[in-house]
C-alpha cells in the first residue's frame, strides 16, 4: 500500500516548485480544469457512472484517487443527518480504533471541513489546532468536502505519515474527484434505499399474510418477534398488551440477546416510556434513555429504544418495544416499517384473541352440550316394554351431540303400552329442550290412558297454549294390545309406519298435521289386526331422507326391502340390520338428521 503508483508524478497542467504552507485553501467554484483534468475527469465518469452499489462505488473512487495522489490512509465519511455526525463509510490505512469513532461538525479536520465547507490541506499537523491526534504516526492530511446539490454528505480525507506530503495540486485534484463523486455517491444510496424499501415492502407482505395464518396469541408474538428481525437487528424486544381496563401495561412476550425472556412485568400507562406512548397516541424514539427522564431502568445494557403503539378500531391495545446497546440505534426508516407493520400486528393480536374467546366459549358450549345429552338420554325409557306376544327394539343416533327424536313407550297397564316415535323441528339444543317439553306433557297425561288420537290432539292443544315459533313436531303414536295382537296408530305429520307379513311390505296410511302448528285439530287412527311372524318398523324422517355421496336418498324401498330381508330374525337384529343397511348406504357422509328406529315383532 506504500508503494508510488506509476502514474503519481504525471503533469497536471501546474507549473513552478510549489513549496506547501501550513494549511492551504482552495475555492472549488474557481477551480481551473486543465486538458489533463478533463481526461482524467472522463475517466472518473466512466468509473462512477457503471455502478449503483456504494460500497463498488466508493472503492473505485479510492483507486482513482490512488492513481494520482499516492496515499497510504484513506476514507471516505458520510454525514448522518439525525445526529449531525460524521461516520468513515470507507477506509484504508486506518486502525479499528479509528473505524469506530464519530466526528461531530466542527470536530477534528473533517469535522472542520464539513463545518466551513471548505477543503483544507495540513503540511504539518501538529501545527493546526484543527487536528485530532486519532494516530500519532500521521504528519500531513488533506480533506475536501463532499457537496451534492448544495447539501452536504460528507468528506473525502487522506492523511500521510510524512510532512509536506501533499501538494496544491493534489488538492486541486481532490477536489475536482470530490465535485463528481458527491452526486454519485447519493445516487447510490438513493438507489439503495429504494432496494431496502421494495425488499421491506416484500417483507411486509409476507409478514402480513403469515400473521393471518396464525391464531393461538403466544405462538403470534413469537412469531412476530422472529420476522421482525429480518427488517431490524434489535437486541431486545417485548411486546406489552393493555389490561381490560386499560390501565396496565402487561408483558406478555420478551425476547433479549437471543433467548425468550419469561418475566411478566406490569407497568401502569402512567409510567415509563412505554406509558408515554399509549397516553400519546404516537411513536416514542428515545436516542439514548439515559437522557430520558420518563425511562423506567428495566435491562441497564439499553441505550436506545423504540416504541410503537398498537391501533385497533381507534384504541390502543398494546405496544411494540425494541432496545438496542448502541445510542441512536433507531432511525426514521425503522419508524415507518414498525408503524406499517404495527398495524397488521394489532390485527392479529385481535383476531387470535377472538379467536381465544370463540374457542373457550365453544368448550364451555362442548360442555354444555354433553351435559344435555346426559340428561336427555337419561329422559329416554331404558328398555323397551316387555310382552307376551310381541317384542319390541329401538335405536337412536343423533345427528349432533343432542337430536331432536324423541321416543317413549308409556305403560298404559292390562297388558297395554304404547309406542312413541316424535321428531322435533330443527336440532340440537334447541329441538331437545322442546322435545322435553313434549315428552313431559306427554307423561303427565299419560295416566289418562288416552287414545292415540285422543293423545295427540291433547298434545296439540298443550302445545298451543305454549306456544313457540317456528317449533313443532311430528309424531306417531301407537297403542299395541298384547291381548288381542292389535296395534291402533295415529299420525301427526310423522314417517308412515311398514308392516312386512309374509314377506310381503305394506305401508300403514295414516296422516295429520303436525303438532303445534295448528289450533283444534283432529286425528284420525287406524287399527291393525297382526299376526304372528309380523314385523312392524317405525322410523324418523332421518333414515328415509339419509344420502349418500352423489345425493341419493334411502328411501321407503329399501327400508321395507331390508324388513322383509330379516323378518324372521329377533327385533333388536332387525332394527340393527336397517341401521347397518342405512350407513353402508351412506358411505362415510355426514349425518344431517336424526336416525331413530322403533321395531315391533309379533311373535
Amino acid at each position: 500500500m506504500s508503494s508510488e503508483p506509476k502514474n503519481s508524478h504525471v503533469d497536471h497542467g501546474f507549473e513552478g516548485d510549489y513549496r506547501p504552507a501550513e494549511m492551504s485553501r482552495i475555492d472549488p467554484v474557481n477551480v481551473r480544469v486543465e486538458p489533463a483534468d478533463l481526461t482524467y475527469l472522463v475517466q472518473l465518469a466512466d468509473a462512477l457512472n457503471t455502478t449503483l452499489d456504494l460500497q463498488t462505488l466508493l472503492n473505485r473512487t479510492s483507486e482513482l484517487v490512488r492513481a494520482v495522489i499516492n496515499y497510504r490512509i484513506f476514507a471516505i465519511f458520510l454525514l448522518n443527518d439525525r445526529t449531525h455526525e460524521l461516520r468513515m463509510r470507507f477506509q484504508i490505512g486506518h486502525t479499528p480504533e479509528v473505524q469506530r469513532m464519530r466526528f461531530p461538525l466542527g470536530k477534528g479536520v473533517v469535522g472542520q471541513v464539513a463545518l466551513t465547507r471548505q477543503p483544507m490541506l495540513l503540511n504539518d499537523v501538529s501545527q493546526s489546532p484543527a487536528y485530532f491526534n486519532a494516530n500519532p504516526d500521521v504528519k500531513s492530511e488533506l480533506a475536501v468536502p463532499l457537496i451534492a446539490k448544495n447539501r452536504l454528505i460528507g468528506v473525502i480525507d487522506i492523511e500521510s505519515e510524512e510532512l509536506n506530503h501533499f501538494r496544491p495540486e493534489h488538492l486541486h485534484l481532490l477536489t475536482l474527484t470530490a465535485s463528481r463523486i458527491a452526486q454519485a455517491i447519493e445516487n447510490a444510496r438513493l438507489y439503495a434505499r429504494v432496494s431496502r424499501q421494495a425488499q421491506t415492502l416484500t417483507v411486509l407482505n409476507e409478514i402480513a399474510i403469515e400473521l393471518t395464518s396464525i391464531l393461538d396469541l403466544d405462538p403470534l408474538l413469537e412469531r412476530v418477534g422472529n420476522l421482525l428481525r429480518r427488517l431490524i437487528d434489535y437486541q431486545m424486544f417485548t411486546v406489552m398488551l393493555l389490561d381490560d381496563k386499560g390501565e396496565v401495561l402487561v408483558t406478555r412476550y420478551a425476547w433479549r440477546f437471543g433467548y425468550t425472556h419469561a418475566p411478566r412485568r406490569k407497568i401502569p400507562v402512567t409510567a415509563g416510556l412505554v406509558g408515554a406512548a399509549v397516553r400519546e397516541w404516537r411513536v416514542i424514539n428515545a436516542m439514548d434513555v439515559r437522557k430520558d427522564p420518563r425511562y423506567l431502568e428495566m435491562n441497564p445494557e439499553t441505550r436506545s429504544e423504540m416504541i410503537v403503539p398498537l391501533f385497533y378500531k381507534g384504541r390502543v391495545i398494546g405496544v411494540l418495544d425494541l432496545e438496542h446497546t448502541r445510542t441512536g440505534f433507531f432511525n426514521e426508516e425503522h419508524e415507518r416499517m414498525l408503524v406499517t407493520l404495527g398495524a397488521q400486528v394489532a390485527i392479529a393480536i385481535e383476531n387470535a384473541r377472538l379467536y381465544q374467546r370463540v374457542r373457550r366459549q365453544e368448550q364451555q358450549l362442548e360442555r354444555d352440550i354433553t351435559m344435555a345429552r346426559e340428561v336427555q338420554l337419561r329422559l329416554l325409557p331404558p328398555d323397551p316394554p316387555q310382552h307376551t306376544n310381541a317384542e319390541v327394539a329401538v335405536r337412536f343416533l343423533p345427528a349432533r351431540a343432542i337430536g331432536g327424536d324423541l321416543y317413549d313407550f308409556l305403560e298404559y297397564g292390562d297388558s297395554r303400552s304404547a309406542i312413541v316415535l316424535g321428531d322435533v323441528s330443527g336440532k340440537a339444543a334447541p329441538a331437545a329442550l322442546f322435545a322435553a317439553l313434549v315428552s313431559g306433557i306427554m307423561r303427565s297425561a299419560a295416566n289418562q290412558r288416552f287414545g292415540p288420537a285422543e293423545m295427540l290432539e291433547h298434545l296439540n292443544e298443550s302445545l298451543q297454549e305454549r306456544r313457540l315459533d317456528s317449533q313443532y313436531v311430528t309424531m306417531l303414536f301407537a297403542l299395541w294390545n298384547d291381548d288381542e295382537r292389535t296395534l291402533t296408530v295415529a299420525n301427526s305429520g310423522a314417517v308412515q309406519p311398514i308392516i312386512c307379513r309374509g314377506g310381503k311390505s305394506t305401508t300403514v296410511r295414516v296422516e295429520g298435521f303436525p303438532l303445534g302448528m295448528f289450533p283444534e285439530a283432529s286425528y284420525d287412527e287406524q287399527v291393525i289386526a297382526t299376526e304372528p311372524g309380523d314385523a312392524i318398523v317405525f322410523v324418523s324422517d332421518g333414515i328415509l331422507d339419509a344420502e349418500n355421496a352423489h345425493g341419493d336418498m334411502y328411501g321407503e324401498e329399501k327400508l321395507a326391502r331390508v324388513l322383509c330381508g330379516n323378518r324372521d330374525r329377533p327385533a333388536g337384529e332387525i332394527a340393527e340390520a336397517i341401521l347397518q343397511d342405512v350407513s353402508k348406504f351412506q358411505a362415510g357422509k355426514e349425518r344431517f338428521d336424526d336416525e331413530t328406529i322403533i321395531v315391533v315383532r309379533v311373535r
